[in-house]
Formats: structure tokens, C-alpha cells, sequence
């Protein structure tokens, strides 16, 4: 089978062997001249073709940077090179497979490569590489992008695989992670000053081994995830990985003082679902001299019969075939009476891969920039196709897609230079125009996405498709955190 009849291998999603840095001249619109920083996003580019069956999460990570100063671009790409991508390079061939695959047997230390193709944050003055498996964390420059090693953890933390959604905090440049693993207490959570420095540790008692995907920050709270989407535990007893959907047990989430100890952890219970990504949380009063914490998010809309009944074991089977079909959800946390109360902000739009200004991230926000998710006729075929502004204080929501031949990136908020209001930047990010066979850097206005890019920059060479980035602004790459 040839790379053209797998859709993640071809189109916008091929893989691509160059690095390069250049400046971008061939703009459609104008820069605007009061965005200052660098996008950043991860995803998968596969080096190596390997015998088996391919999945689009296999690629090795490869960074895509866009410098902006002064109304003007400079573009640059380079490998995150892993441990397990420098073996491949000094031995000329793929050395694993892909996760459709059995692992390596010979290699207990690594039976499934951390490709760090997954997300990038920065992180004490560097750029930090993570996988969606858990794994290493690998710092590169943001320089020029190049691998400078791996993040040095405290011994405490020897052989954790550190989520890829771990968060970091700009206002403290403190560093909030989560790992989880096969073996009891199947979960760690932590915090690292913006020194580097271990302060909080402790271990996250889990009845089982789970899947978490994300976690969510307070000022004075962190939200961690224990959903019934996990190991079919009679097959994983075997040494095989199924996935199964436990619809009879509900979603947790376990809320944790930043600098608290394993004792104050707080277990939440809500309806069952499975859930990649947090759009954000904070803290509010309940009105009774208690606290609520409020967490917003876009889990799946489970797939349900004619009766409303859910289809449990065809839920399990559209995340191994990237179906997507997403809601814009929100959960509240009493932790004066330690009840839940959820509800639907939007289950009308198909939405995923939400931003905020990352500033108040942990702070009450009022906007949410999320991936418009379009649907295929063939599967592992996601589309990324626009974008969807939910302003949570109207509940209302305004979106921009430009038909099914653009594939659009997560494109993280930029704040202009001496913003003002909480959506007073712009949304960053790269499309793929399968129509012109190009890919470009898109900017919007963050306040009205729906009049289209005021911004869009042609790039030599194919950005191929991939998952999440980061805004890094001047001010923070000057300040080091």
C-alpha cells in the first residue's frame, strides 16, 4: 500500500524531509504590525517509512515556527530529535512500528518510540516538546528550534511518563504536570517552579490504569481526569490493548490544591464521557460562602440508537478511526457541598482543539476559540476545517470555515502588543489548501473571526497537518518565562 492510499500519509497530512528558515514575502493581506512573538505547533512527520499499518499519531514530532515583528514573518521548521529518532537516523531505517502494531519486545525501556510529536509549551526560557503517551520532555531552542536535550526532572521522578497536556502557568512560570502509567497508584501529579525546580510531588491514587488526555489549572487548584474510557481489563489481564468504553461508571475528576498533599485530593463524580481537551477552569463563589470551580471543555457527544441508548462498543471504535464529533461542554466542582452540576453550552457545532488567552488561563474567561470540526466519507480522514468564537457571557457562538478543501491548524491566541480586553489579539495558525496544493499561515482578528484572515502568508514548502502550538509573545521570550 502506497502512502497516497492512506490518508494521513498524503494530501496535507504527507510528510516532508526539509528544515529551513527564511523570511515570508508573499503575503495576502496585511501583517499586522502590533503582533510581536512566535507561533509554534507540533505534529507527527513521519522520517522513516516502517512495515505495518500507519496511524496519523506515529510521525516523529517536527516543530513549524513563524517569528513576527514589525508587520513582518521569517518561517522555520527543524526534527525534535528524540532518543528514538537519532537511533532510526544512525541506522538508516524505521526501527518500530506504529501503535496499530505490536509493540518491541527486545526494548522494555522504550517497546513504543516517544516521538514528542504531540505538544510544545515554553517553559523556563525554552520550548518544550511532549507526547500524547507520556514520556521524556525534550527542550529545543527558540531560537532556531534545535533539540538541546531533555528537560532534567528530580530523581523522584525517574521513569514517570509525563503527560503531554501538562500546563504551564505564565503569570508564575511554574511548570504543572501530571503522569500516569500501568502501575500503582497508576497516576503523579507536580509542579516545577520556573527555575526547573521540583516543589510539589505526590502520588494520585487510580483504581486502575487509565487514559487521561488533559488537565485543567486554578490560581489554587488543579483538575485531573479519571474517565471510563480505558483498557478492556479481561484483555489487557492477556497483554493485549482494547480499549472499552465503562458507560456504567462515571466520569471523576480529582481536585487538587496546587500545593496541596495526597490527603486533600477532592474526587468529583459527573456523567460518564471520555474527553481530550480543557478549555479552561477557574474559581467562583458559590453564593453560600463556598467555593465553586468551574471547568469548560469539549468532550465527545457519545454516539447513541434510535432509543437514545449509547453505542458502547462502536464509541471505542471511532477514536481508533479519528471520528469526531465534539461538544463545548462545562462541569461544576462544590467544594462546599462536593456535588457536580454539568451542563451543554453548545452541542449544535462539531468542536475541538479549544484556545483561550493563555493569559487567564485559571482565570474566568469569556471566549473560546475552538477547531470547527468537519466530518469525512472515509475514515482516519479528520478535517479541521475552521474556526468556532464561543462567548460564554451571551452564549452565542460565531464561526469561519472556507468549504472542505482548507485544513486549518489549532491556532492559539496572540495577544497584540499592550492589549487591553481578553480578545484584543489575534488566532495564529497554519491551513492547507488542497486546492492549491500550498500551505499558508493564517491570522485572524480574535474579535471577529468570521470576516476571514486579515492575514494570509504563502510558505515555500507543505506544513503538514498535526495537532497543537503555542504563542509565545516577546514580552515572555524576553522575560524568559
Amino acid at each position: 500500500m502506497g502512502h497516497n492510499d492512506i490518508p494521513v500519509l498524503s494530501g496535507g497530512f504527507a510528510p516532508i524531509d526539509g528544515e529551513i528558515t527564511l523570511d515570508l514575502t508573499d503575503v495576502q493581506g496585511e501583517i499586522p504590525k502590533d503582533l510581536t512573538g512566535m507561533h509554534v505547533r507540533n505534529g507527527p512527520n513521519r522520517r522513516f517509512e516502517a512495515p505495518g499499518r500507519y496511524h496519523w499519531f506515529d510521525g516523529d514530532g517536527m516543530l513549524h515556527a513563524v517569528r513576527f515583528e514589525g508587520g513582518r514573518a521569517q518561517y522555520l521548521n527543524r526534527w525534535v530529535m528524540t532518543d528514538g529518532l537519532r537511533e532510526e537516523l544512525a541506522a538508516g531505517t524505521a526501527l518500530w512500528q506504529g501503535i496499530k502494531d505490536p509493540p518491541r519486545k527486545d526494548r522494555p525501556d522504550a517497546p513504543i518510540k516517544n516521538t514528542s510529536n504531540t505538544d510544545v509549551k515554553f517553559y523556563a526560557g525554552n520550548l518544550v516538546s511532549m507526547w500524547y503517551l507520556g514520556g521524556e520532555v525534550y527542550r529545543c531552542s527558540p531560537n532556531d528550534l534545535s533539540t538541546l536535550g531533555k528537560v532534567d526532572f528530580d530523581p523522584r521522578m525517574k521513569g514517570l511518563p509525563v503527560s503531554a497536556h501538562s500546563k504551564v502557568d505564565e503569570r508564575t512560570g511554574e511548570f504543572l504536570f501530571f503522569a500516569y502509567g500501568k502501575e500503582s497508584p497508576y497516576m503523579h501529579y507536580g509542579v516545577m517552579d520556573r527555575a526547573g525546580q521540583l516543589q510539589t510531588f505526590m502520588p494520585v491514587q487510580l483504581p486502575g490504569p487509565r487514559l487521561p488526555h488533559d488537565m485543567a489549572i486554578t490560581p489554587n487548584y488543579t483538575i485531573v481526569h479519571d474517565l471510563p474510557l480505558f483498557y478492556d481489563m479481561d484483555a489487557f489481564a492477556a497483554g493485549r490493548h482494547k480499549l472499552k468504553f465503562h458507560h456504567t461508571l462515571p466520569s471523576r475528576f480529582g481536585v487538587i490544591p496546587r500545593h496541596g498533599t495526597p490527603e486533600q485530593i477532592r474526587w468529583f463524580e459527573a456523567s460518564p464521557t471520555y474527553m481530550y481537551h480543557v478549555s479552561n477552569a477557574w474559581e467562583e463563589s458559590d453564593g453560600q460562602g463556598g467555593t465553586e470551580i468551574v471547568m469548560t471543555g469539549t468532550p465527545f457527544r457519545l454516539p447513541r440508537d434510535w432509543h437514545g441508548n449509547v453505542l458502547v462498543d462502536h464509541f471505542p471504535k471511532m477514536l481508533a478511526n479519528l471520528e469526531h464529533d465534539f461538544m463545548f461542554y462545562e462541569w461544576r466542582f462544590n467544594l462546599r457541598t462536593g456535588q457536580t452540576r454539568e451542563r451543554i453550552l453548545d452541542d449544535i457545532v462539531n468542536q475541538e482543539f479549544p484556545v483561550i488567552n493563555s493569559w487567564m488561563q485559571g482565570h474566568k474567561t469569556r471566549y473560546s476559540w475552538n477547531v470547527l470540526m468537519g466530518r469525512s466519507n472515509r475514515a482516519e480522514d479528520p478535517r479541521f476545517c475552521g474556526f468556532v468564537r464561543q462567548d460564554l457571557q451571551r452564549g452565542t457562538s460565531t464561526s469561519y470555515h472556507e468549504g472542505v478543501h482548507k485544513w486549518f491548524s489549532e491556532a492559539p491566541f496572540a495577544p497584540k502588543d499592550n492589549w487591553k480586553a481578553e480578545d484584543d489579539g489575534y488566532l495564529v495558525g497554519f491551513m492547507w489548501d488542497d486546492e492549491a496544493k500550498a500551505s499558508f499561515v493564517t491570522v485572524f482578528d480574535a474579535a471577529d473571526i468570521a470576516k476571514g484572515p486579515v492575514a494570509r502568508i504563502r510558505l515555500p514548502h507543505r506544513v503538514p497537518n498535526g495537532f497543537h502550538a503555542t504563542w509565545v509573545s516577546g514580552e515572555r521570550l524576553a522575560r524568559g518565562y
